[in-house]
């Protein structure tokens, strides 16, 4: 699966199947699941959260896309405009990843308030 992409300054009312949308001004890029089950999912580009690289012609988000809180739980990447499914993860590995996103967070802040 490939995705289209479109820079916005803010995201329209309707998200388009296969169009992932960024918005430089507000730091976010927004899609559809890939999976095709039609939750929209958001990814806010911050230094702890997801990066995003466009190189003129196509775009790559990371770190992966994990949907735990979907029903779907799809798991994927979007590397130069293109879905690489991965393997969805456990019940343990996601409370184990959303505790490891907490500690990063909390270094990060913590670090920006003592600097």
């Amino acid at each position: 699966m490939k995705f289209a992409h479109k820079f916005v300054e803010l995201m329209p009312p309707v998200i388009e199947d296969g169009v992932l949308y960024v918005s430089i001004e507000f730091a976010t890029a927004v899609h559809n699941c890939a999976c095709g089950c039609g939750s929209k999912v958001v990814t806010p580009l911050s230094p702890t959260d997801w990066k995003l690289a466009f190189d003129g012609e196509t775009i790559s988000l990371w770190p992966s896309i994990g949907n735990w809180s979907f029903e779907c739980q799809s798991h994927y990447w979007i590397t130069n405009d293109e879905v690489q499914f991965s393997k969805k993860w456990s019940k343990n590995k996601i409370k184990t990843g959303r505790k490891n996103e907490k500690t990063v967070k909390d270094k990060y802040y913590k670090r920006k308030r003592k600097g």
